[in-house]
């Protein structure tokens, strides 16, 4: 019979068929001590057969770890080694649900990080501080604790958050490991039931050995994740290296195509047409004042923030974006020297390198000719110093010819009154000297100027003009026409004429004593009183000539009767309605105002002069008699 039970074990047959041998045993009539003995034997075949399936487990277990840990290994994603974590948790412990903590060392708590078999949005969200609950315990002594019935349990520091959501999870026996890398807890795995019991120390072991497990994967997964940043950012780092590199390169090259058409002898214009290539675009080349200088004017649009865009650059000493334009301003010494505006969709940063070489290259282009001005400026300055303050020296015209200037042909001398910067008011006047063949010196709040033309009022307008807009700030010419060489007399004259504008608050405008009226008669060397005359007078003498008229003589009698027409009438013994057709003839000859002070005294005067025997031109009055 004892055969019997070798053979229910060989089957594995469950407990009850253990039984089956006593009973045929007992029905056959054996005696009681064969009765005793098989019940002995059956004893130890329930014995052999309880630990044949104890290790049936282990085995089972151990194949599950072995497999686990070879998932663990496979996976390299951090979420996922955690996921399968859990997973596989819940699968060997079979419980209702199994999850993980992670510690966050900024906090000082763990946070739920990962769920398998939960249904609670507030349990999935839980955080627990050190030493409170069952995780919190664990977490804080790095031991293993269990609980048939967590809720009843007192052995745990219990808070309202965990016990509400340990409650609307439903969980009431769980099991917690701590997850240990050495000495150091990063979290803690557990495994839970719904219902009360007790959990065996077979499988508080189980899931100590899975949370070994997991702590390596969790921290190879960590250390893989840190190597893959790394790696990401040397890439990076090595792409933009690259990068840096190529447009280095490229500026670098750029920069060489810029200094040999330098030194081909090319000009701004030629240095914008090598960016334009290299950039592509559309670029403008501006002046310290924004007026262009080369390039498309168009580039740089009419945004006024250029304008601060290139004062930031200057600041910067880099490049500026604005939008779609590039821009790199050069200063020297505090003073804006060039602006570079490119119009490019690119964004690269060669593009800025490239446009900021340019800059420099402009620049050193415009201090070039700047100093060549400068040299040449001197020359001609000390030349018109010498014609103003030495006249008649030996060798000044000489010195004249060897700079291109023919003083024997009609000139213009210019004298320019101004509170602008004298540095920028003399490069001003030095190259319009150069470019228009003539001579120019600064002296104090002035700038003298000989210029080639026989027009004084039309060139000390221009002049004026042109260097207010270059100082920003008003700048009054007076011209005068150097008679007989007489370069000295024409300065000073110059001189009464701007003094004169002042005086008559017409500053940054610009004449010659001609168009001054009585006033330039008195300050013009010349005193050219017929061509005075014959200014003021002339319609009126010449209608008198033509038609023999005597409106002259009603002008003067006009005036002499202190404007009363009937006075008038009384001393010419004429009607006054005589005088009033006089009058009315003489406004459409003079113009609208002639009765104004101003143009009234001038008239008076060209009558007293006139009364003198000073004639007007022959032009005036056609060949006819005054």
């Amino acid at each position: 019979m004892v055969r019997r039970f070798l053979e229910l074990l060989a089957r594995e047959a469950s407990a009850v068929e253990f039984e089956g041998p006593i009973i045929e045993a007992r029905a056959a009539g054996a005696d009681p001590a064969e009765i005793e003995r098989l019940e002995l034997a059956k004893v130890e075949a329930l014995r052999v057969r309880q630990l044949l399936r104890r290790r049936a487990r282990r085995e089972a277990e151990l194949s599950a770890l072995f497999d686990t840990a070879g998932d663990l290994a496979a996976l390299r994603d951090l979420d996922a080694v955690l996921e399968a974590i859990v997973h596989r948790a819940r699968q060997l412990l079979g419980t209702d649900t199994a999850y993980l903590t992670l510690g966050d060392p900024e906090r000082g708590d763990t946070f739920m990080r990962v769920t398998d078999g939960s249904v609670s949005a507030a349990f999935q969200a839980l955080r627990l501080g050190m030493g409170d609950g069952l995780g919190g315990l664990v977490a804080q002594t790095a031991r293993p604790y269990s609980t048939a019935d967590y809720p009843a349990d007192s052995r745990f520091h219990h808070t309202g958050t965990i016990d509400s959501a340990v409650k609307e999870e439903g969980l009431v026996a769980i099991l917690g490991v701590p997850l240990r890398l050495g000495r150091r807890v990063i979290g803690v795995l557990f495994a839970a039931n719904r219902s009360a019991r007790p959990f065996l120390q077979e499988e508080e072991a189980l899931l100590a050995s899975l949370a070994a497990h997991a702590a390596v994967a969790i921290d190879n997964a960590r250390l893989l994740q840190e190597t893959r940043n790394a790696l990401d950012e040397l890439s990076q780092a090595h792409r933009t290296a690259r990068e840096h590199a190529a447009a280095v390169e490229r500026a670098a090259l750029a920069h060489d195509r810029m200094t040999s058409v330098v030194l081909r002898g090319g000009g701004i214009e030629n240095v914008a047409a090598v960016i334009t290539e290299v950039l592509g675009g559309t670029l403008a080349v501006l002046d310290d004042l924004g007026r262009p200088l080369a390039g498309d004017a168009d580039a740089a649009g009419t945004d006024a923030g250029v304008f601060e865009a290139a004062q930031a650059s200057r600041a910067l000493g880099r490049t500026v974006r604005r939008g779609e334009l590039l821009i790199a301003s050069v200063d020297v010494g505090g003073e804006p020297l060039c602006t570079l505006v490119l119009r490019s969709g690119h964004d690269l940063d060669a593009d800025e390198r490239i446009l900021e070489r340019g800059a420099q290259v402009c620049a050193l282009l415009l201090l070039f000719r700047r100093s060549v001005a400068e040299a040449e400026g001197r020359v001609r300055g000390e030349l018109l110093d010498d014609l103003i303050s030495r006249p008649g020296s030996p060798g000044l015209a000489d010195r004249a010819r060897r700079l291109g200037l023919d003083l024997d042909t009609p000139h213009v001398l210019v004298v320019a009154r101004h509170e602008g910067q004298r540095e920028r008011a003399a490069f001003w006047a030095s190259s319009q000297a150069a470019i228009r063949h003539g001579l120019a010196a600064a002296r104090g709040e002035e700038v003298v100027l000989l210029l080639p033309g026989d027009d004084p009022g039309a060139i000390a307008r221009r002049i004026a003009a042109e260097l207010t807009s270059s100082l920003g700030q008003p700048a009054t010419a007076g011209a005068a026409v150097p008679r007989n060489g007489e370069v000295t007399a024409a300065y000073r004259e110059a001189q009464r004429c701007a003094q004169a504008l002042v005086a008559l608050g017409r500053a940054g405008d610009g004449a010659g004593a001609a168009e001054l009226g009585f006033v330039g008669l008195l300050i013009g060397d010349g005193q050219d009183v017929p061509g005075f005359v014959d200014s003021v007078l002339g319609p009126v003498s010449g209608y008198d000539a033509r038609r023999g008229t005597a409106l002259v003589d009603t002008l003067a009698a006009y005036f002499a009767a202190g404007g009363s027409p009937s006075r008038t009438a009384e001393a010419m013994h004429i009607h006054v309605n005589t005088v009033t057709q006089r009058l009315d003839r003489i406004a459409k000859l003079l113009g609208d105002g002639w009765q104004e002070p101003e143009r009234a005294l001038e008239l008076q005067l060209a009558l007293r002069l006139h009364r003198l025997g000073h004639t007007t031109s022959p032009q005036s009055v056609e060949n006819g008699p005054i």
